[in-house]
């Protein structure tokens, strides 16, 4: 039996994101074409793999064993991508732009943006990477992407970042927290005192951490460790910590039980399109141009967008 990687990285990001909708958002495909990559993956192992009937969408026994070496495997599969890159690059006539998202990016602007992309260079293969909190500087200064939507400007010299959205903050926080009854009215920073806000590894960037915790005036942490917006989630939804981002972060997230407070007194922040310092790579300046061009359409709209707890 040999396993499709495309049906493998279908079922592990329904895995990670607990929704059919979120996964293929995620992946820019369409959610029946996600739910047919998990059925025939399904087939194809002999085994029910994800327990539909509750939200969100949970693996079965089998699931859980299967994602582990899913992971693995497409881990694996980059690596060979990446350690070909150059016999490849000259086989099909040039390398792909690699385009790294952190979270959601910078909400509709991303997909916006990757798709003009691709109707303007349509030679171009495209392929989108997943970052995670702590990469969206070694990311790009490790050449393993070429673009990356990440929040705040990264603060190195190596890259630059031009701003594509700017939005008012918002904190998550479980059904049953105190604050989540000021979904409507909002909280201030001063309010936030007793919040444990998730932690992130060491490693994390600075700029990165002082966004999160807003100029560590929010001071308490949860003993509950995230890299990604999905591990963040989990953390709220069973009651272990809560989290914070920008406004259309509750748009991309909205997880039963998870309840978004907008942080009225909070300066608010923006979401970046970074590259390289000095990328001489046309690809690089032709998507760079239409993503600030699309953000001086799109930008001032998405933070007008209701919150999903509205």
């Amino acid at each position: 039996m040999v396993l499709d990687l495309r049906l493998l990285s279908s079922f592990l990001a329904v895995v990670e994101e607990g929704h059919f909708g979120r996964a293929a958002a995620r992946l820019f495909l369409s959610p029946p074409a996600v739910t047919q990559h998990v059925r025939r993956l399904e087939s194809q192992v002999g085994a029910r793999l994800l327990d539909r009937s509750g939200s969100p969408v949970v693996p079965t026994a089998a699931g859980v064993r299967l994602a582990g070496h899913a992971r693995t495997l497409l881990d694996a599969a980059h690596a060979a991508l990446d350690d070909l890159a150059d016999v490849t690059q000259k086989a099909d006539g040039g390398r792909p732009l690699r385009v790294g998202i952190m979270g959601h990016g910078s909400a509709e602007l991303t997909p916006a943006a990757i798709n003009a992309y691709r109707r303007a260079r349509p030679e171009v293969r495209v392929e989108i990477r997943q970052l995670d909190f702590t990469e969206h500087v070694t990311a790009l200064v490790e050449d393993r992407v070429d673009v990356a939507f990440v929040r705040p400007s990264p603060d190195d010299e190596r890259l630059v970042a031009d701003v594509l959205t700017t939005e008012q903050r918002i904190v998550v926080v479980h059904e049953r927290s105190p604050l989540a009854d000021a979904r409507r009215s909002g909280v201030g920073v001063a309010d936030l005192a007793e919040l444990p806000l998730f932690s992130v590894p060491g490693h994390t960037p600075h700029s990165f951490t002082e966004y999160l915790y807003f100029d560590d005036r929010a001071q308490r942490r949860s003993s509950e460790f995230a890299v990604t917006p999905q591990e963040v989630l989990t953390g709220v939804v069973t009651g272990r910590s809560a989290g914070s981002g920008l406004r259309s972060f509750a748009r991309y997230y909205a997880w039963p039980g998870a309840v978004f407070v907008p942080v009225l007194d909070a300066r608010w922040e923006s979401s970046y399109l970074a590259v390289r310092a000095g990328d001489d790579n046309p690809e690089v300046r032709v998507f760079r141009a239409l993503a600030v061009a699309l953000a001086k359409g799109m930008g001032p709209g998405i933070n007008s967008r209701p919150l999903a707890s509205d």
